[in-house]
């Protein structure tokens, strides 16, 4: 009896075994595919706005959250496979903020060999002395933090600077202009700096967040809290993450669908006067398959139950 006991045992635990093996080879497998689609998406982007150029040397800003160290991995791994030669140097901006662990970043770039630099600047400071309680933060502090970069990227000679923002950064942003600024206006994936002097890029512009959310919990990366504006509640920018959110669970494909339409604009269709020429517009007698004939044709089949009333959103 004892021995055909032993027996089972020793078979549930081979079994055990076999199954804790195909879960972690699953587990594996999936990450393994995160990695390249993440990859696969940052290269995309690089290439489809021509971010980065042979020569070139990049400043990753580096906060210590999840976006910025997956920026900074991922760039990592396309410059060895990269056919063109570029410098990549983090740059984090220590803004002496409460319980700001100051020895995490060197630590982990250290272990990373990438060369780095640390700037030390109090705007924590400056943002508690000049905004009331209660009011956001981020406006000051971005403005604040912006200018500090482009004078740290032009002592370390560097003429691109790499954020982490990504594809949820960019429609948040789009709808936050929409609808408290009255503008169609979004967080381009390139641009020229405020100084006119740098080129700031964003090869995360289509990386869901989900996808960096994953990735850092699977690199293991060491996120440091942001205790200046991550505290901050009811902000209008966490309404529009909790809508496209919503809709992402309840609509699927919406949310893509919105953030595609950012890249496939039509001026005519639209109603500024300074982007076309609407004040000019002449009958020339030839078709035009983006007229009016346009609206005969559905965008999409979602059914009418899928509609959202405008109040809701």
């Amino acid at each position: 009896m004892n021995d055909t006991v032993m027996e089972r045992s020793a078979v549930d635990a081979l079994e055990a075994a076999a199954l804790d093996a195909k879960k972690r080879e699953k587990i594996a497998h999936e990450n393994n595919k995160l990695h390249k689609r993440l990859c696969r998406l940052v290269g995309q982007a690089i290439g489809d706005f021509n971010m980065i150029e042979d020569g070139d040397k990049v400043m990753v800003c580096l906060s210590g959250g999840k976006d910025s160290y997956a920026l900074l991995d991922i760039l990592l791994t396309l410059r060895e496979r990269a056919p063109i030669h570029f410098d990549i140097v983090a740059v984090n901006l220590d803004q002496k903020q409460p319980n700001f662990p100051p020895e995490v970043l060197p630590a982990y770039l250290d272990k990373l060999g990438v060369p780095y630099h640390i700037e030390n600047q109090d705007t924590y400071s400056i943002v508690k002395r000049l905004i009331p309680e209660g009011k956001t933060t981020c406006s000051l502090c971005s403005r604040l933090r912006r200018g500090i970069l482009y004078r740290v990227a032009d002592e370390l000679g560097c003429n691109k600077i790499a954020l982490g923002h990504h594809r949820d950064d960019i429609l948040e942003t789009f709808f936050l202009n929409m609808f408290f600024g009255g503008k169609l206006k979004g967080m381009p994936a390139k641009l020229v700096s405020d100084d006119g002097k740098h080129m700031v890029i964003r090869p995360l512009a289509y990386v869901k967040e989900a996808d960096t959310e994953r990735y850092a919990e699977v690199k293991g990366f060491p996120i440091i809290p942001c205790d200046l504006c991550g505290s901050q509640e009811n902000l209008q920018r966490k309404q529009i993450k909790a809508m496209l959110r919503d809709w992402e669970k309840k609509h699927p494909g919406r949310v893509e669908n919105v953030f595609s339409s950012l890249s496939t604009v039509v001026p005519s269709h639209l109603m500024d006067r300074d982007l076309f020429g609407f004040a000019d517009l002449k009958t020339d007698g030839v078709p035009n398959p983006l007229g009016d004939i346009a609206f005969d044709e559905e965008p999409c089949s979602t059914p009418a139950s899928n509609t959202i009333p405008l109040t809701q959103l």
